[in-house]
């Protein structure tokens, strides 16, 4: 018998598996760089703490960037004491050299303090000049606000709201906004005996010290002894304000609900009633301009508005040829795409009482094998900034193991990617794991988790699996598009 071809067999076969276990290694190991019409200008370990949200702010002639952490602990090489994640505080002042100032240990249930806002004390109606605030929130318990007037020495200054539960137990806090012009700030947290963990807590924080709390808000459906279905899933995601309109998104990742909310109504209520902010279904409708439900199997994250986008090839149109939008992203939340492919929608609400989807953006998967990389592979937020030079121009997306992605919206029916990074990993990042079939599948992979820019022409991105921040600027085309 010629045992040559069965040789020649196992011998490729031995090869393949080798590759395969070459590829599997590789996978489990991490990655390098990768980068289109972008470029590295610097980055910071955040002391391997899992990162959720960037804020840059100028404040005294310095760049201050104050980062929200989720749960976990470190050790602060500052300190040399283990701390449970809080809030870190960078000066990158010089976004190639960022400097670590100071981090603030959360102290609700080791949930992190995922949400910070900045407002100085010249802005806020009552608030005193010379002074930084700072509100974010701790843990899963209450939301806070601290003096951060001198970033390296922080002072508490008081608690805003504490959470209550739902009735089946659940606590939580999550994002918030900040009007610094008039001092209302929109906190996500959990009331007592509403349906849903993630409601709106409306407060007055014109004088930083003395919270007044203005209202509770969510969908109809949701408050104290509705009955049926709970709208929303989750509860509210979070609320971002421009002009007199409020965007708020329900779900995160399914049950999606997208409501454009007039500022007015909503927090001054209905005058005709006798308790104007009652958390009635008339209460609670009486706000509602505009309303968009998603189907079951997509979210609401973020809601970001475009407002007055004048579109070049409408030009010649006699009617609606500059037009209002909101980006709608629904967040990834399974590991190696063990869930529905997220995506996000480009809303027009010109006609705010009819709101309608007109386009998507998505990364194709297959342009680099994403769903094997490791852990999430789809959308999680965009920016909050609403200045130039980004702001109806480009918007930046943070979209997990496919790093941050640039696109071009000056035609929101039509998006554009026109850049990306993704960090290389690093010793810190964390391996992520997912079972499937029975096997449990582990990679080690960036996790890009939320993006920030500012007003020079700089993004900010952080890192879900410990990688830390990477400062980026734009190159090639996508450079050309932010300087018009």
């Amino acid at each position: 018998m010629d045992h040559k071809p069965m040789l020649l067999i196992t011998r490729l076969a031995l090869a393949t598996c080798l590759a395969c276990f070459v590829s599997v290694v590789a996978l489990a190991q991490g990655h390098g760089e990768e980068r289109h019409n972008t470029r590295l200008v610097g980055t910071h370990h955040l002391q391997a703490r899992s990162a959720y949200h960037p804020l840059p702010v100028e404040q005294a002639g310095r760049r201050i960037l104050y980062v929200g952490h989720h749960a976990g602990e470190a050790v602060n090489p500052l300190t040399g004491d283990l701390e449970v994640n809080g809030t870190s505080i960078l000066d990158v002042t010089d976004p190639a050299e960022p400097v670590y100032l100071r981090h603030i240990p959360a102290t609700g249930m080791g949930a992190g303090a995922q949400m910070v806002q900045v407002c100085a004390g010249s802005e806020l109606p009552a608030g005193e000049p010379g002074r930084t605030y700072l509100l974010r929130s701790n843990g899963n318990v209450s939301h806070e606000i601290w003096d951060v007037s001198e970033p390296s020495e922080p002072a508490f200054v008081t608690t805003v709201a504490g959470m209550g539960r739902t009735p089946d137990g659940q606590q939580h806090t999550h994002k918030n906004w900040w009007e610094c012009a008039t001092g209302v700030a929109y906190l996500v947290g959990t009331r007592n005996g509403w349906r849903a963990p993630r409601v709106i807590q409306a407060f007055d924080l014109a004088r930083p010290g003395t919270p007044r709390h203005i209202r509770d808000f969510s969908l109809d459906g949701v408050q104290p002894d509705s009955i049926g279905p709970v709208p929303g899933g989750s509860g509210v995601h979070e609320v971002v304000r421009r002009g007199n309109r409020l965007y708020v998104s329900y779900g995160t990742s399914r049950d999606g609900v997208l409501q454009v909310l007039d500022r007015g109504r909503f927090l001054e209520g209905d005058p005709r009633a006798a308790s104007p902010v009652a958390s009635s279904p008339s209460g609670l409708r009486f706000p509602e301009i505009g309303r968009l439900d998603l189907p079951s199997y997509w979210g609401g994250h973020t809601a970001f508005p475009l407002i007055g986008v004048e579109i070049e090839d409408y030009v010649s149109n006699r009617d609606h040829r500059i037009r209002d939008f909101v980006v709608l992203v629904s967040e990834s939340v399974a590991n190696q795409c063990q869930e529905p492919r997220h995506a996000v929608f480009f809303v027009d609400v010109t006609d705010e009482a009819h709101p309608w989807p007109v386009s998507t953006f998505q990364v194709r998967e297959s342009a680099a094998g994403f769903c094997d990389r490791g852990g999430r592979f789809g959308p999680h937020g965009t920016q909050w900034d609403m200045q130039a030079p980004f702001y109806k121009r480009l918007q930046v997306f943070s979209w997990f193991n496919a790093g941050m992605r640039v696109v071009d919206v000056r035609n929101p029916f039509d998006p554009i990617e026109v850049g990306y990074f993704i960090p290389a990993t690093t010793a810190n990042t964390d391996e992520r794991c997912v079972t499937v079939g029975g096997e449990e599948r582990c990679r080690i992979a960036i996790q890009t988790n939320n993006v920030e820019v500012d007003d020079r022409g700089l993004i900010y991105l952080v890192d879900r699996a410990n990688t830390g921040l990477h400062i980026v600027e734009l190159t090639g085309q996508a450079a050309r598009v932010l300087g018009g």
